[in-house]
């Protein structure tokens, strides 16, 4: 895996990683998103998502328990071989959740991925989920899911763990600027 560079965006909810997500992934590279493995194994048991997330962050929950805390990683891993297999040298990964899933892609892939930590301002970020188009939440339905992010998915871990971090409370562009820098200090462009 000469020459192979991961970044996995870690943030909590309304923290801003979608939009550096879509940055990276508009500057061509592709992504992979641990989000997109619940949804797919959701579809192949029939479970129907609901709008407010519910039956996702049931599901995302239940089947960690059910298959293991590394079940999700190790679906993600198996993308990202794919990719490297495909010639993929520069990779994005979207929605690490839990200190298993940061260990085992630190074990899996030591010396190629770094993490960046989207992180804002408590205020700012309840605001901005509470405002957004789709799957907006209100303050208590926002702290809710905080906690159980916090105590049921070990969530904290990977962003105190981070390599980078970006301070997402200013604009859309002063993100873009600063991941800028983050892959010419990597050297993933």
């Amino acid at each position: 895996m000469d020459n192979v560079k991961i970044l996995a965006i870690v943030g909590m909810s309304g923290s801003g990683k979608s939009v550096v997500v879509d940055y990276l992934t508009n500057k061509g590279y592709p992504k992979v998103y641990f989000g997109g493995m619940i949804y797919k194994e959701m579809e192949k048991r029939g479970i129907k998502r609901t709008e407010d997330g519910e039956s996702e962050k049931k599901f995302r929950e239940e089947i960690r328990q059910q298959e293991g805390k590394d079940w999700v990683v190790n679906q993600v891993i198996k993308e990202v071989k794919d990719l490297i297999s495909a010639g993929q040298k520069r990779i994005i990964l979207d929605g690490v959740y839990s200190w298993t899933e940061y260990k085992l892609l630190k074990k899996e892939f030591p010396k190629s991925l770094s993490f960046i930590a989207i992180v804002v301002d408590k205020k700012l970020r309840y605001d901005r989920v509470a405002k957004r188009p789709v799957r907006a939440f209100d303050g208590t339905a926002i702290r809710e899911r905080d906690r159980s992010e916090i105590e049921n998915l070990e969530k904290g871990g990977p962003i105190v763990a981070a390599d980078y971090y970006i301070l997402n409370n200013g604009s859309i562009e002063d993100a873009e600027k600063r991941t800028d820098e983050i892959l010419k200090e990597v050297d993933f462009e």
